[in-house]
């Protein structure tokens, strides 16, 4: 965090390479949740783009006493992208590779069996996070994908601490109750 806050401090006063490695150090992590949150890869990259540049054109707006740069830039990424969503009258997204964004370490040598298994299990948690309500899931999203505290998810989706923690907590029930009853089906 401190590089982070140097590099800031650097940037406000004009340098550029700060500007550029800030860029660098966290476009990868916003297109990922771009990509999480809208499903499509060129969405999600002239989003994150968007977000980013907006961060760094209006860096004086940012305020490390308020919350964490990463915190910041969510906000900013979530908010892209619901403008993202609306203006394609989007009513959900699709999660189809969310599981493949290197949050995966393969097995260096996997069986045909073993392979079938986490597709069918990939596809069997995509399709129940797909019937989740947008909101419920996007709080599921920052928790457990992007692990930002409650206070943080609260800030991002601009509710209050209560709702962040209910929609957290309401996502994961109905997300379990998916897969369990998707468990039973078969």
């Amino acid at each position: 965090m401190t590089n982070t806050l140097t590099l800031i401090q650097n940037w406000q006063e004009g340098d550029e390479r700060s500007a550029e490695a800030l860029y660098s150090t966290h476009r990868d992590s916003i297109y990922r949740l771009a990509y999480t949150l809208l499903g499509n890869a060129e969405d999600a990259e002239e989003v994150a783009q968007d977000a980013l540049t907006y961060a760094l054109v209006h860096i004086r707006n940012y305020a490390p006493e308020r919350s964490s740069f990463a915190t910041w830039l969510h906000t900013i990424t979530v908010s892209r992208c619901r403008d993202r969503q609306r203006r394609k009258h989007l009513t959900s997204f699709s999660l189809t590779t969310w599981l493949g964004l290197g949050r995966d370490i393969a097995d260096p040598s996997p069986e045909p069996e073993a392979i079938a298994i986490t597709n069918e299990r990939r596809e069997t948690l995509l399709q129940a996070l797909q019937q989740l309500n947008p909101a419920l899931r996007e709080a599921l999203v920052l928790r457990y994908w992007a692990g930002h505290t409650f206070r943080e998810i609260a800030d991002i989706m601009d509710c209050p601490l209560p709702t962040a923690q209910s929609r957290v907590r309401l996502g994961y029930q109905q997300l379990r109750a998916a897969l369990e009853h998707a468990a039973n089906s078969e």
